[in-house]
């Protein structure tokens, strides 16, 4: 037996139960995954590890979105009716779908239009006896509006629901393919509710998705079993488990001594080694990220317009991307991806001056510098592979300007919640097109109304900007959004809250012997996923 087959089997007669071990090659497939999740509830949680713990494995949502074109395509929705003012939509839903279950509930009931109500409401009222459950921020249902702009959400029949809109939104049906709109059960939650334990839902958790969880060691393993009434076809791999690995180090050797099967967000610098071992297979998906740094223009100096259009200036992102993304991104200038509809080719980007960027400190006044925080994150994503690495070029170049950062970083889930309160002075940050539509980058990063919920992590608030990404989302004919969007990159610009550092593609590797796993813009798809 190899190595790896030795250690892989190590491993999993650790993690599975008693007589597993022996058919656990074939039958599970192990995911070193970045990071605990915050959470088991799509709803309240807002990281990429998060969801793919969560939503993607556990759940699914009204639509999903095509591999090819973005576009949405029915999922627990078999199709949908607009009507001809744009307000009202009718979801026909799919019949026969199954929940999983747990030692604490059996379904009695397949999915109907209770769950969807359920999954809406406790979002949407704050009345609901669910909506404060686990401390719950809703941030990705506010921050696409979904607060103010659904008026109303009836059941029509069990496998019919009526959605009505106080006005037309070009972004809300793709708004139904993204993490937060998993459908949870209503069943489940009413049985909670009357035992005096309703955050079971959040923490045990029951969706209709491939896997249903097993076991959660915190910052260890989370442990996943195949769902055998799948709606969407037979899951192969009866064993799903995510060994959480922060270190991309670390994830890599593991991969290689076969200790995990598939890792995501392998650094750059890895992909040689990857590519050179035969054992190994390296994946790339063009994606629909952006990578930045934010100022928080709720604290001075940041609160003045020079001063960040100075350290913009300051930022020699040309080195940044040479030296951390090696050729797997490429410079950014605007919050919303240069494939996606919207992008303002014409808009301007700040070149690296430090002259220019020294003359703008001493206009406001801090031509000897300034101390300022600048935050890491702790994990590698698609739109920023070294965190650290970044952070301290950005320290170097801003100490050329006299500009004193000190870098600092927290756990994960920490870091998100800190950024959410305005704590912090600058970040780096990022994001991942959730739905395909420019409206998710636009206004759920820069809106006014994100700030309260936290993806807004500039907590900028320019109306004028505000107007137009608003105005987008009420515009049905594309070249016309197009338009408000490219308008409101060129305040942007001139505002300067973020420095936009680059546009990356997303990597991860398996073992050559995975098929069936992809990655796209509904995320991580586990449910073909086998070892051949």
């Amino acid at each position: 037996m190899s190595t790896g087959k030795t250690l892989l089997g190590l491993l999993l007669s650790a993690l599975l139960p008693a007589g597993a071990a022996t058919a656990a090659v074939s039958n599970t497939i192990v995911y070193c995954s970045e990071a605990s999740p915050e959470s088991f509830n799509p709803q309240i949680a807002s990281s990429g590890p998060s969801f793919v713990a969560s939503s993607q494995t556990l759940y699914n949502r009204l639509v999903d979105f095509n591999k090819s074109d973005n576009l949405p395509v029915p999922s627990l929705a078999t199709e949908w009716k607009i009507s001809p003012d744009g307000k009202t939509y009718t979801f026909t839903l799919r019949q026969g779908v199954k929940f999983n279950s747990n030692k604490y509930f059996k379904p009695t009931r397949d999915f109907n239009a209770d769950d969807v109500i359920f999954s809406v409401m406790r979002q949407k009222d704050a009345n609901n006896p669910y909506h404060n459950v686990s401390q719950a921020n809703y941030e990705y249902f506010n921050d696409v509006g979904l607060d103010k702009l659904i008026t109303d959400v009836k059941k029509i029949d069990d496998y019919h629901v009526q959605f009505t809109l106080s006005e037309p939104n070009a972004a809300f049906l793709a708004d139904w393919g993204m993490d937060f709109a998993s459908i949870l059960s209503a069943e489940y939650a009413d049985a909670m509710l009357k035992k005096g334990t309703p955050e079971r839902v959040d923490t045990q958790p029951i969706g209709t998705g491939p896997y249903a969880l097993q076991e959660y060691k915190v910052d260890s393993l989370i442990r996943y079993v195949a769902n055998p009434n799948y709606w969407n076809g037979e899951v192969p791999t009866k064993h799903l488990i995510f060994s959480i690995t922060p270190n991309v180090q670390t994830r890599l050797a593991k991969l290689q001594k076969n200790e995990c099967q598939i890792i995501p967000a392998p650094g750059p610098v890895q992909f040689d080694a990857i590519k050179a071992n035969k054992d190994l297979t390296l994946h790339t998906v063009d994606g629909l990220s952006v990578g930045y740094l934010a100022f928080n223009t709720d604290k001075k100096p940041f609160d003045n317009v020079l001063v960040r259009q100075a350290l913009n200036y300051a930022v020699d992102k040309k080195s940044i991307i040479n030296a951390v993304f090696m050729g797997t991104g490429t410079v950014a200038n605007s919050p919303i991806p240069p494939t996606m509809m919207g992008y303002n080719k014409n808009l301007k980007d700040y070149s690296y001056d430090p002259e220019k960027a020294k003359a703008l400190l001493k206009q406001a006044g801090l031509e000897k510098g300034f101390d300022t925080d600048l935050w890491s994150m702790p994990v590698q994503r698609p739109y920023n592979p070294n965190s650290r690495r970044i952070a301290e070029m950005i320290q170097a170049d801003w100490a050329k300007v006299g500009v004193n950062a000190k870098i600092v970083t927290f756990e994960w889930g920490e870091y998100l919640s800190g950024m959410r309160k305005g704590e912090h002075s600058s970040a780096l940050f990022g994001w991942m097109s959730d739905n395909g539509d420019p409206d998710n980058f636009a206004d759920t990063l820069l809106g006014c109304g994100s700030i309260e919920s936290g993806s807004n992590a500039a907590r900028w608030c320019d109306k004028q900007y505000d107007a137009l990404t608003r105005k987008a989302k009420l515009t049905s004919d594309p070249a016309a959004r197009a338009k408000l969007y490219q308008q409101a990159q060129e305040i942007f610009y001139q505002q300067a809250p973020w420095i936009p550092l680059a546009n990356g593609k997303t990597f991860f590797a398996t073992r050559s012997n995975v098929t069936g796993y992809s990655v796209s813009l509904s995320g991580s798809d586990f449910s073909k996923a086998k070892l051949n």
